[in-house]
């Protein structure tokens, strides 16, 4: 059962940008600023910078293949089963886990709400524990009912979280002036501030995530990307501007005080212009924006299992989709629980700098999913979005992303990588026992290595696939014409020939259907070239015929790479479009000439023709084109 479409641009936003707003801005400045000091606000621009290479690749990956599981099904489409498996796990656990940590992250904030409680450290550890497994609950159940009524709260929670943070910096900014802090910016050297945007980068890891729900979202070829590019402007506007703040208005030994600087770091510069009231006011938008990356954690995670059991890498029961609610609700429970049972078992904070590491693997394939994609030529990847400047700016992104794996390992020590690594051999493990024995999809590579290695002709499952999620992308409702070209003969001519011979064939393939006599047909083809060409521009013809009878329509498609010799034209035909119609269907007639028309007016129709590897690429061009379609008569 598919999920229905219920989500719309702001709501995608709101996802996105929710899921971005969390510890990054926060809790993380103080710990930031120790690393690299008043430079921190160049290391926070910097991984907004960082991070283009992965949101343009998603961005296009989702805007091809609107799907549920996002990243898991980007790159078992692409790269095969294994890593396919790896990352809808790695995926699935990171989102969950990072979640979880938000969730946790509401705790932090409770003194400063609740200042006058005297609970021991114990008590203050279980009411914090409490307080995050009663949000997992609460957002669990809200994300079975209704995602639409979960898009809905997201809309609310980020409106006011960016009011908030609205009001922080158009009241902070005109505090900030020659501060001690800006004296020496650079005092602790490029070094340090690019180790600094590698341990903040995963703040805007969450940027990514919303392209999990694609399947729900409407109009999702432009709305994902358009959503995604405007929550990371939004969102890196506030992170720099934010920090920026911080740094300028609060003393250096409080800010990067401690062993891991202020946790609160927003509440305190606020308590220096907005005072009291400021510092409750931001203490609260960390709450909510804590709550906003938990909802859309579970809104997002939870579609990685239902996508892989529907691609047989998980058991059935995932993919269960609640008859009453339309949404996973196994998925949705599985997630809520696994979330519940690391809150309260174990130290979210170093499984965050697993899910971390994880994230950035993931941002790595996606940039390779990417490069494997267009590289295959598959001609049913229709991406609505492109990354610009490719190749270079996915191999960029490869290059970066290893590169701040390798950094944050230094960081963050041996436990990080040595959990990341136990976890890819847990992955493979169940790929073995479970998932090869039920899979035999083929993946763009492996269509790729064999459209090198030979050139025979074949056409790959992946190619059907990638049709049907455009059509269904483009909610595109078949019409006659449609109809029509499903059926219709297609005739790939090797070699040059005069349009005598192509009349003589459409003739004997389309005499049988009309009832006429294959030599008349002919005729009539003959007949009405010489009464005007039927090339309508150079390279194209619709030879069209009336015959008699009553309703009766049949089409037929021809291409001819070497070109044919239509008289007194200079350039050869390549593509025919050979209609055939009798007299009472003279307005569909015209109706079919104006669907050709579009057709072959759309951009890069020509080159897709010519390079299409065989006749049934040539129907999935036309049923693919982005006409407009007749409505279906009531």
């Amino acid at each position: 059962m598919r999920l229905q479409r219920k989500l719309g641009f702001w709501a995608v936003f709101c996802i996105a940008s929710g899921a971005m707003i969390s510890s990054g801005l926060f809790v993380l400045p103080g710990q930031a600023f120790q690393s690299s000091g008043p430079a921190v606000v160049l290391a926070y621009a910097l991984a907004a910078l960082l991070v283009i290479p992965a949101m343009l690749s998603k961005a296009e990956l989702s805007s091809a293949m609107p799907r549920s599981g996002g990243s898991y099904f980007f790159v078992e489409r692409s790269l095969g089963a294994l890593p396919g498996t790896l990352a809808g796990l790695a995926g699935w656990f990171s989102i969950a886990l990072k979640s979880a940590f938000a969730m946790v992250g509401i705790g932090a904030f409770a003194r400063l709400i609740w200042p006058s409680a005297e609970l021991t450290p114990a008590h203050w550890e279980r009411l914090v524990k409490a307080v995050a497994i009663g949000c997992c609950v609460v957002f669990t159940g809200l994300n079975i009912v209704s995602v639409k009524m979960a898009g809905r709260v997201q809309v609310i929670m980020v409106a006011g979280l960016l009011g908030v943070l609205g009001l922080f910096v158009a009241a902070g900014l005109p505090n900030v002036k020659q501060h001690p802090n800006f004296d020496h910016l650079m005092e602790q050297g490029w070094g340090n501030v690019l180790a600094t945007a590698g341990l903040v980068f995963v703040s805007f890891g969450g940027l990514t995530k919303v392209a999990a729900v694609g399947e729900e979202v409407r109009q999702p070829g432009k709305t994902l990307p358009r959503a995604m590019l405007l929550a990371w402007a939004v969102v890196s506007l506030f992170y720099v501007a934010g920090v920026f703040v911080v740094v300028g208005v609060t003393d250096a030994a409080e800010l990067g005080g401690g062993p891991y600087g202020s946790l609160t770091p927003l509440s305190l510069a606020a308590g220096r212009f907005l005072g009291r009231p400021g510092v409750v006011l931001l203490a609260a938008a960390a709450i909510l924006a804590f709550v906003t990356t938990g909802n859309s954690g579970i809104l997002s995670a939870s579609r990685s299992p239902m996508a892989m059991s529907r691609d047989g890498l998980l058991p059935p029961g995932f993919q269960a989709v609640s008859r009453r609610f339309r949404t996973p609700h196994v998925g949705i429970v599985a997630t809520g629980v696994f979330m519940i049972a690391m809150i309260w078992l174990l130290n979210i904070r170093e499984l965050v700098k697993v899910a971390s590491t994880m994230k950035l693997i993931l941002f790595l394939l996606m940039n390779v999913a990417v490069l494997i994609m267009r590289g295959s030529r598959i001609q049913n990847y229709r991406p609505v979005f492109r990354v610009p400047l490719f190749p270079w700016l996915p191999l960029a992104g490869i290059a970066v992303y290893a590169f701040l794996i390798v950094m944050m390992t230094r960081q963050m020590g041996r436990l990080p990588l040595l959990t990341t690594v136990a976890f890819v051999l847990a992955a493979a493990f169940w790929y073995v026992l479970y998932v090869r024995p039920r899979s035999g999809r083929e993946s763009a590579l492996v269509y790729m290595v064999r459209s090198v290695v030979s050139k025979a002709i074949y056409r790959s499952t992946l190619e059907e696939e990638l049709k049907e999620i455009a059509l269904e992308r483009d909610e595109v409702t078949h019409d006659r014409f449609d109809r029509l070209i499903r059926s219709c003969a297609i005739v790939d001519l090797p070699t040059s020939v005069p349009a005598a011979d192509v009349f003589r064939r459409a003739a004997k393939e389309l005499a049988p259907q009309i009832g006429i006599a294959q030599d008349k047909l002919f005729e009539l083809f003959q007949a009405r070239e010489a009464q005007s060409s039927t090339v309508i521009q150079p390279g194209v013809a619709i030879p069209h015929v009336i015959v008699e009878g009553r309703k009766l329509f049949e089409v037929m498609l021809v291409r001819c790479r070497e070109g044919i010799r239509f008289s007194a034209q200079e350039e050869p035909v390549r593509i025919v479009f050979v209609l055939v119609g009798s007299a009472d269907e003279r307005n569909y007639h015209l109706r079919a000439l104006m669907a050709v028309a579009h057709i072959i007016q759309e951009h890069g129709f020509t080159r897709r023709w010519l390079e299409a590897p065989d006749a049934e690429h040539l129907r999935d061009i036309v049923l693919l084109s982005g006409r407009r379609r007749d409505k279906p008569s009531r």
